[in-house]
């Protein structure tokens, strides 16, 4: 652990009002729930750029592209496209997500069935040499669904599990563990591959202190990079909720968390 990083954190952060960050999370993602379906970009240039979108503006980062799209369907108009690294966020069927639907629409996205998730055409877009790496919940229905219908249905040959532990800024698991279906403080990330890639480690544990924001997950790259051969690999994330650079999303919600409210200048 980085010298010092406990103390970085505490002095960086504001917990006096957590009542003020949850509502603050909960009307961002009310005030960012566009619909952009069928829109199409990127910024091929080496600095990230601000761009307009039905009269929102947003930033883009530098190498990306996005596709506001069904993730099924654009998986089969990239075809001819191949990826080293894909990363999927799927939307489980889940009774929470399920219960926010019908509160409030805004707060909610479309969920998946196992088996419309393993009817993903990602075979088609996988390098000969690449890297799956599938976030999941810590349903065992869902952790063998990966292993065992989606993984061999995308042709990817499970490796290894990994854990992002969710950590509060004195580097504490943010609840207790349970056992059973109770919550968890921390969330699976299950690595698969093509062809020849680096030894990937199993177990493998890494933490942070989570976004407010829900299901707003750690970016992966410079996790993931070093475990394929290619140097500069290409890298495709699918239900993408933000951009990253050198990346192509695809999804409903890419430019959820670009909105340029978000961020400041810095000088």
């Amino acid at each position: 652990m980085e010298p010092g990083l406990k103390d970085k954190l505490c002095n960086n952060s504001d917990i006096s009002n957590m009542k003020a960050v949850r509502d603050f999370s909960r009307e961002l993602l009310e005030r960012t729930a566009f619909t952009h379906v069928g829109t199409n970009g990127g910024n091929n240039s080496e600095r990230s750029v601000r761009c307009n979108v039905e009269n929102e503006e947003f930033l883009i980062p530098y190498n990306s592209r996005f596709y506001c799209s069904c993730v099924i369907k654009q998986c089969h108009e990239l075809a001819g496209y191949k990826y080293d690294i894909v990363i999927a966020d799927p939307p489980w069927w889940n009774k929470y997500i399920r219960r926010l639907k019908e509160t409030n629409n805004k707060l909610s996205y479309s969920m998946m069935y196992n088996e419309d998730i393993a009817s993903i055409p990602v075979k088609t877009l996988l390098a000969d040499n690449s890297i799956v790496a599938v976030w999941c919940t810590n349903s065992p229905s869902n952790i063998t669904a990966v292993k065992n219908l989606i993984f061999p249905s995308w042709g990817v040959e499970y490796v290894a599990t990994w854990y992002w532990m969710k950590v509060d800024i004195q580097l504490k698991p943010l609840c207790p563990f349970s056992t059973g279906s109770k919550k968890q403080p921390y969330e699976r990330l299950i690595i698969g591959k093509v062809g020849e890639v680096n030894h990937v480690p199993d177990d493998y544990l890494f933490m942070s202190v989570p976004s407010a924001l829900h299901s707003h997950k750690p970016p992966l790259i410079d996790l993931l990079k070093e475990y394929v051969k290619k140097e500069n690999p290409d890298i495709l994330e699918l239900f993408a909720r933000y951009l990253l650079p050198n990346t192509t999303s695809v999804g409903y919600e890419p430019l959820k968390l670009q909105h340029i409210s978000l961020y400041e200048v810095v000088s």
